[in-house]
């Protein structure tokens, strides 16, 4: 398509990449000195790996050698479906028609727009999104020629996505819906009603559910719920209408893996798989075999949800307000000012940490409602995590 002269380029209606706006932020800013920094911005675990990896690559080097399939081969789409039983209590998923691997889910999230955005359909469709979010669901919707309608959440609504907020002609419009539960980074966790409510919703107006679990085994007290379970116990045996992904980045603390899942609706599955086999990049045969055995033990995720529960209490103790995220390793904190509150943070405490504002955007109303907030991520262990409050709280704007 030619872009007329009235017409933005979609690729330019991207701003910088949080990460890219961070470092411009930080630019020519000198952390202070005598003091060990601490990377608190990005959501990388950093937690001791599974005794397993390293065994297991030795063991299978030789499958270098070899295209992996873009689908995932047979015996680790296996051992997704197996984790997906187990875990949500589902009676069965199919290996072979609702599950498939993705190089880590950034890359599936992004181009899953390409598969379900259908204008033919919806002359003019929309993607539905959280805001704040996880700034990928607003490039893939607008790489894929939708028009992103941003779902705001505010302490309001306990951080919710407020369905009922939604326009009935927005619903008509919509092409898909993407969730994040738990939320990055606001820590909210979507229970069953809610999603049961979006369900009867994407029946009602004709539209699908993606639905981002990648922190589901990162909680503070009660196990999250899941949309596929959510599926089941209303009848919804084939998770019709509905895609979830997951990876073991969180889940394992194995972020440079690059394993992730997608499962559900087979239809959509297939849809998909034909999109990835055009487009996705497959996960090498090793890592496959790697993935595999991560999806299925649950000793390392016990180990590291205890770290993670227990940075969450070291750092809410020092710091003295508030309590601790539903789900996420990631705490959400009103400073004021983000932006300003994260230079300081880097100049006088060497801490950094990431605005609100760059992950989230202009609601209806003209309102970024991430511009008082800061994200700052707990995956360094407990003492680090009271470390970083500590300096923190000695920030002055």
């Amino acid at each position: 398509m030619i872009v007329g002269k009235h017409e933005q380029p979609r690729l330019d209606r991207l701003g910088a990449y949080p990460f890219q706006r961070l470092r411009r932020l930080l630019a020519g800013v000198r952390p202070a000195s005598g003091l060990v920094p601490i990377d608190a911005g990005a959501g990388e675990p950093r937690l001791p790996q599974p005794a397993f990896v390293a065994p297991q690559l030795e063991e299978y080097l030789n499958e270098f050698s070899q295209y992996p399939p873009t689908s995932g081969a047979l015996f680790v789409r296996e051992a997704m479906a197996s984790w997906l039983v187990r875990r949500y209590g589902l009676a069965s998923v199919d290996p072979s028609t609702q599950v498939l691997t993705a190089n880590g889910t950034r890359e599936a999230l992004f181009s899953v727009a390409q598969a379900l955005v259908n204008p033919e359909v919806k002359s003019k469709p929309r993607v539905l999104m959280p805001n704040p979010m996880y700034q990928i669901y607003y490039g893939g919707a607008v790489m894929a020629g939708a028009r992103p309608w941003l779902m705001t959440c505010t302490e309001a609504t306990q951080f919710a996505p407020d369905l009922e907020a939604v326009p009935g002609d927005v619903w008509m419009e919509t092409a898909f819906v993407y969730v994040c539960s738990p939320s990055n980074p606001t820590g909210w966790v979507a229970d069953h009603d809610w999603y049961r409510c979006l369900i009867e919703l994407a029946d009602e107006h004709d539209f699908y559910i993606v639905a981002d679990e990648c922190y589901s085994e990162i909680f503070w007290r009660e196990q999250p719920v899941g949309l596929l379970e959510v599926c089941q116990s209303i009848g919804r045996a084939d998770f019709s209408r509905c895609l979830v992904m997951n990876s073991l980045s969180k889940r394992s603390a194995l972020p440079g893996l690059r394993s992730g899942l997608i499962a559900g609706d087979a239809r959509l599955i297939a849809r998909f798989a034909k999109l990835r086999s055009y487009t996705g990049p497959a996960t090498p045969l090793p890592l496959q075999r790697i993935a595999a055995m991560a999806w299925s033990d649950e000793y390392h995720v016990g180990v590291n949800q205890e770290t993670y529960r227990r940075s969450l209490q070291a750092f809410y103790e020092v710091w003295g307000h508030g309590s601790p995220p539903a789900g996420t390793f990631f705490v959400w904190l009103d400073v004021g000012d983000g932006e300003a509150f994260a230079r300081a943070a880097y100049q006088q405490q060497a801490v950094t940490v990431l605005p609100g504002a760059y992950l989230s955007a202009r609601d209806g109303s003209g309102k970024n409602p991430g511009t008082s907030y800061i994200r700052a991520a707990l995956v360094d262990g407990e003492d680090q995590a009271a470390e970083l409050a500590r300096r923190l709280r000695q920030v002055r704007v």
